[in-house]
Order: structure tokens, then sequence, then C-alpha cells
């Protein structure tokens, strides 16, 4: 290594400089087209490549399960085919009839010597305790172990009913890369050495291996000689995991930063708000952050959507009670101690939702907590009607809240009455068409809104707007827009289940229009 750097240390200065050099130019410029004021009415005009590559990003997770996927097939395939070479290794081994295999697996089965090949040396050693005895089949195994583990603990029923046994066995992951970078370190598959090539050529001497040897004066051929091939899996996963500790080390940095909790409401169906300060921090619409309460897990930290806006001078969250450590969160608040908990902050995180505003018209489908990066969303829009903002894309929001119980309700009752009363006030009540879907009830609570159907408030949630009851028929709702917008590109976002998922997506492919002059609709769903 130092006869390298001594003969080679300026041509890797100058392509290290170069490499540098190309990264901050692109950097650079990618940052100034982004920014800078002048090209304000270029990105308007690229606005949907940009959004296109964005929305490619946030299907992250999307991508890390088929990487998951891939690594647990080929870990398979990996496996089985050792199984098939241990089998292979212990019958050339325990052969008797001097053929190539039987002579090459007798080769240097000495103590002292590390020229073997075959790495079952005796007749009585087993594939299963070459298996647990070697740094190849014990870490193999180790890291198989990991690995069942992770993917098993990541089925959807286990992540989202016990997300700490998700959380702490994902993190298995540390284990598993260990274990692959010193998985070959041992050289169990073994190959000819240079030197041994030299003075014996597989291809002329495998024709007669009987007369192998030095003191054998009917062969020209020595016995060949067999060294470890290095291991090459570092190298694969050194930078991957260089990129992951710089990330980690930024967002513990980020994480340490003070937070400064001005609020905590309580709301009915057991929903906590959360208003925070925390100097330096920014945020646009839709995007969630990462808390985490040291005084209920030091290690959990759980993702939430911002519920505040941007022109907010506080940023927010809200809660809804939806396994242990989020039930521990609400009662350690609930409790009133002298102390408000500590939290801890790291973000905000980018979503779908954020391009909300680079679409004309816009339907937003929430499905009970799922409506929180709408929140953010509807709060911005009454801003910028308070400051009459001119730069306001979208000319109408088509917004669909889906709840099972009518409490669930009442945290976001205030905004949508605020938002009436803004729009009436600006004139502008064509701009936002909200509809509130109660999709669990009783008959008394669907008797009594029948009863009062005709006043100007709805019975289940004060506003103007009827709650229906029973799911929307998205067939109809997406013929309307369409009719409605005939020649818009209308941004679809969902913030719910898989299963309302598909059904949207689907209606977005049915009603969007070939034409290119016409209609069409593109989905965004939030994935964290």
């Amino acid at each position: 290594m130092g006869n390298w750097v001594v003969n080679h240390w300026f041509p890797a200065v100058v392509i290290v400089t170069w490499l540098g050099l190309n990264v901050f130019l692109f950097v650079y410029y990618f940052l100034l087209f982004d920014r800078d004021k002048k090209f304000y009415y270029t990105r308007v005009l690229l606005g949907c490549c940009r959004r296109t590559m964005r929305k490619q990003l946030d299907h992250n997770l999307t991508f890390h399960k088929l990487v998951a996927y891939a690594i647990a097939l080929f870990t398979a395939v990996h496996i089985i085919a050792h199984l098939c070479n241990f089998e292979w290794y212990n019958d050339s081994q325990q052969a008797a009839d001097r053929s190539l295999s039987s002579i090459l697996s007798d080769l240097h089965q000495d103590e002292e010597s590390n020229k073997w090949l075959n790495p079952i040396h005796t007749n009585s050693t087993t594939p299963a305790y070459v298996t647990f005895t070697t740094i190849p089949g014990l870490t193999g195994v180790i890291i198989t172990v990991a690995l069942i583990l992770m993917v098993t603990s990541s089925m959807e029923f286990i992540r989202r009913s016990y997300f700490e046994v998700f959380w702490y066995t994902h993190h298995l992951f540390v284990i598993y890369f260990a274990g692959l970078v010193i998985h070959g370190i041992a050289g169990l598959v073994r190959g000819q050495t240079a030197e041994s090539l030299n003075k014996h050529s597989p291809e002329h001497c495998a024709q007669d291996p009987t007369h192998w040897g030095r003191n054998n004066t009917l062969s020209h051929c020595e016995e060949p000689e067999f060294g470890s091939i290095p291991a090459e899996s570092w190298q694969w996963v050194l930078t991957p995991i260089l990129l992951y500790v710089f990330e980690r080390v930024l967002r513990f940095w980020r994480s340490r930063q003070r937070v400064v909790i001005t609020k905590a409401v309580v709301h009915p169906s057991k929903v906590l708000e959360l208003q925070m300060h925390k100097k330096g921090f920014s945020m646009e619409v839709g995007q969630y952050i990462f808390i985490n309460c040291p005084s209920i897990s030091r290690l959990e930290w759980h993702p939430f959507t911002l519920t505040s806006a941007p022109e907010e001078d506080f940023f927010s969250v809200h809660i809804r009670a939806a396994g242990d450590w989020t039930e521990n969160l609400i009662d350690t608040f609930q409790q009133q101690k002298p102390k408000t908990p500590r939290i801890e902050v790291d973000g905000p995180f980018g979503t779908a939702s954020e391009d909300v505003f680079q679409y004309e018209v816009a339907m937003l489908v929430g499905a009970g907590i799922g409506v929180t990066p709408f929140a953010s969303v509807l709060k911005s829009i009454w801003y910028k009607f308070q400051h009459a903002d001119q730069r306001l894309k979208t000319k109408k929001i088509y917004f669909y809240w889906l709840c099972r119980d009518t409490g669930a309700f009442a945290w976001f009752n205030d905004l949508l009455a605020s938002l009436e009363q803004e729009m009436e006030e600006s004139g502008k009540t064509g701009f936002l068409n909200y509809r509130l879907f109660l999709t669990g009830w009783d008959h008394s609570i669907a008797g009594q809104a029948v009863f009062n159907f005709d006043k100007d408030t709805d019975v289940v949630t004060g506003l103007k707007q009827k709650t229906s009851f029973g799911r929307p028929m998205w067939s109809n709702e997406f013929s309307a827009v369409a009719t409605a917008h005939p020649r818009s590109v209308v941004g679809v976002f969902l913030c719910g289940p898989q299963a309302l998922a598909k059904s949207l997506q689907k209606c977005c492919h049915q009603y969007s229009s070939l034409d290119p002059r016409k209609v069409k609709f593109y989905f965004n769903k939030e994935n964290f």
C-alpha cells in the first residue's frame, strides 16, 4: 500500500480533485436553478419534470421493500448453493476411488498446511460441524437469522400492531452488515495460487492426477497449491455504511436541539395536540417529523405529520393513541406532572403533500388521523387568503375526510369553521369543497341527523357542510371532478390505508384522458 501511494499519489490527487470539483459544480448549479429568483418562471415551466422526479423519491419505502425482497431471495439462493457445495465437499472427501475429486480432497490435509482445497478434512468432519465452527458458516447462520427476524417483523400486521417489536428487530441490520463484512474473511471457497499456476497448469495436469508430485520422475506436474480468495463484500457495503453513519450523526445533532412545548391539549378520541418551538426550524406543508420521548424510550423514534402551517410561528402534531408508545405519551401529558416531559424532534422530512399547490385542482383524501397533512395544507390556505396571496396556483380543492366515530371530528372542526368564515368574507366560497364521511355510526345518530337535516348546521359537526353516512362512491366523485375541470391537471393526495389507495389509484387511471389537452389525475400517497 505504501509503495502504491509513493508511485501514484499525484494522479490520485488529480482524480479526486476532478471528481470533487464536478460534485461541487453540480450541487452549486442545482441549488442556483432551484432557488434563484431569476429562474422562478423557468421552474414554473419545468415544474412538472421536477415534480415527477420528486414523486419517485416519495417511493423510497417501496424501493426499500423491493431491495429487501431481493436480498431475501438471493440469500435463499446463496444458502441452497452452499448446502449443495458442502454435500459435494463431503462426498469428495469420503470417496476412495482415487478420482480427481478424491485426490484434491486429500491434498495438504496435515494440520500445519494452509494449502488445502476441501474444507472438510476428515471423514468424521460433517457439513454441520463446518457450518458452526468456521467464520463463514457461523456468520452465515447469524446474518440469516437476523434477516429472517427483520423480514418477518416488517409484516404489515406486526408493524401496525406491535411497532416496538418491528422497531427493535429492524435494528438487527447492524449485526447483519457486520457479519456480512467478515463473512468471507476465512476464505472457505479457495482457488489455485498464482505461483502454483506457473508450475502446475490445470488444463495439462488434470488428465493424470495420480502422477502429481515432485519426486515422481514420470510426472511433469507438481502438486497444486491453493489459497483463499480475498474477501470483497466490504467493498460493496463500505460506502452505504459511511453514508448511513454520516446521516445518523447529522440526525443525532439535529435531534439534540432544544424543543420547547408551548401547548399540549388532549382532544376527544384520545388525540394529543402538541405545539412546539425549535430554533431554526423551517417547514413546508404536509411534511413530517420524528419524535422521541426519553422518559418513555430513549431509542424509539416515531413519525408524525405536521399539522401546522409554514406561516405559523410554531409547529404542531396531532397524535392518536395507536399502540403502547402513543398510549404512554398521551398518559404522560394527561397526568399533568409539575414538569412537562422532554421531547426531541428530528426533521422535518418531505412528503408528496408538498406538491399540493403545484396543481390547479387538488383532491385531498384523509382517513381518520390521516387528515393531519391536510390540516397543514388547509391552514396554509387560510393564511394565504388572509394575506391575499396572488401567487396561489391552485384554484379549487376537494377535501374528503373519512372517520369511524364522531369524536374524531372534534379537533378539526375549528379549522374548518374558520375556513368557511374566511372564504365567505373573501368571496371565495367555491374554492374549498369539503365532505365529511362518518363510516361508523348507530341508528340514533343517523335518526337525529335526518330529523335535523333542514337546519343550517350539521348535527354531528356543527359545520354548514352536512356529514354523509357511509363511504364515498369514488367513481361518482372522480366523474364529477373530471366534468367540472375538463382541461385541468388534478393532483390526488391520500393519507390512509392501502385498500383506499388502490381504489383511488384505479380511479385516477380510469378518468384520466389520453388526450394531453384534457383532464389528468395524478395519484400521490403519503409513505412513512
